[in-house]
């Protein structure tokens, strides 16, 4: 199959440091040219893949201290592509919305994932303005916000395991990780390793918006605890070092999580995770096995201690195969199928019968 892919341009295909979308974009490109698929990347100059790569800008936006116009560079990947579309056979975007009003004008069909919330007003009237657009969910409770828009199916997003390596046996420390945000919640990270006298490091980067929010009720904090190390941004193999060593890795989150690619990251290490009942945090944790799953700060704090009881193993075989590589092009190559058939109905009606199997399945892992 042809396929072009359209890939954010704030980070390079993949990051160097923070980026989850832009990484779960590498991961299918590679797997997806792995199976023989003809695929061609727009992206950032600076990405790394196997595929065909058209640069759309000379470098990842957010490294690049000299360009402030994001949104001209997208436009310009958009015109682009399209300008290509009549090549490929589907085009799959990952860049929002923006695509949108190209997809409507062209021939070669569009599907497109949603990697951000949908719960916001503006967004979802910019959904709404163009109905027919065919998208993909990275987990069901995403689609809450949107129950009646063309969805195909869920995909869960999945990660490269050769990059995560087992560790069976932890240090005696917490992590907090990603991005330093209200809705992330890193103070309440904070607040459950001072109530269990535990270390906590904190890898993290803190964008402009957020800059004031971290100095003023962030920065306080780690200086006044003396068990909270904070880091800043890692690379993937610093990451998976940092998961690997965790007693837990904790995801206090305050949103509608969409997905939360860091908690399959520290599974796949052998870290269970404790998180906050939140968005999709009980489609990806199974609860008792692979971490804890908490409704209240108070449940956080007692899990701690509790995590010793898992099974470190049972983590990475439950993200072998949920959340592998291998597992997300399988989902993704059904829904080119069901896009290229005009089968999406039936597609979403069978995808609703494979979801309850699979809650069974995960149910019993649990049992």
């Amino acid at each position: 199959m042809r396929i072009a892919i359209a890939a954010p341009l704030m980070e390079s295909v993949p990051p160097p440091l923070y980026g989850g979308t832009e990484r779960v974009v590498s991961t299918l490109t590679e797997e997806l040219v792995r199976r023989g698929h003809d695929v061609t990347l727009f992206a950032s100059g600076d990405s790394r893949t196997s595929a065909n790569l058209v640069a759309c800008a000379p470098q990842a936006l957010r490294l690049d201290q000299t360009e402030r116009d994001a949104v001209k560079y997208s436009w310009m990947e958009l015109r682009e592509l399209y300008r290509r579309a009549g090549d490929f056979d589907l085009v799959h975007n990952h860049a929002d919305y923006a695509a949108f009003p190209f997809a409507q004008m062209s021939r070669t069909p569009t599907v497109s994932t949603a990697h951000g919330r949908l719960d916001l007003a503006p967004i979802r009237r910019e959904y709404a303005t163009f109905p027919e657009q065919e998208l993909i969910s990275i987990s069901d409770s995403q689609r809450a916000p949107l129950p009646t828009a063309r969805w195909v199916r869920t995909v869960y997003n999945g990660i490269d395991l050769t990059h995560f390596h087992f560790q069976a046996t932890s240090e005696d420390y917490l992590v907090f990780l990603g991005r330093i945000s209200p809705e992330k919640r890193p103070d309440r990270a904070i607040e459950i390793a001072r109530k269990v006298g535990m270390r906590l490091i904190i890898a993290a980067k803190v964008d402009p918006l957020d800059q004031a929010y971290y100095d003023h009720a962030i920065a306080p904090l780690i200086r006044d605890c003396s068990l909270v190390e904070y880091i800043g941004e890692v690379n993937e193999a610093e990451k998976d070092v940092l998961l690997g060593g965790a007693h837990a890795y904790l995801f206090p989150i305050d949103w509608p999580e969409p997905f939360g690619l860091t908690m399959v990251e520290a599974m796949a290490t052998g870290t269970p995770v404790i998180a906050y009942r939140a968005g999709s945090v009980p489609e990806i944790i199974v609860d008792g096995v692979t971490g804890f799953i908490c409704d209240s700060f108070v449940a956080m704090v007692d899990a701690v201690p509790r995590v010793g009881s898992l099974g470190r193993q049972a983590c990475r075989d439950h993200v072998a195969r949920w959340f592998s590589a291998e597992a997300m092009a399988d989902g993704y190559e059904r829904a080119y199928r069901a896009v290229l058939d005009g089968a999406l109905e039936e597609e979403t009606t069978s995808e609703r019968a494979l979801a309850t199997e699979a809650t069974s399945r995960r149910l019993a892992l649990a049992l």
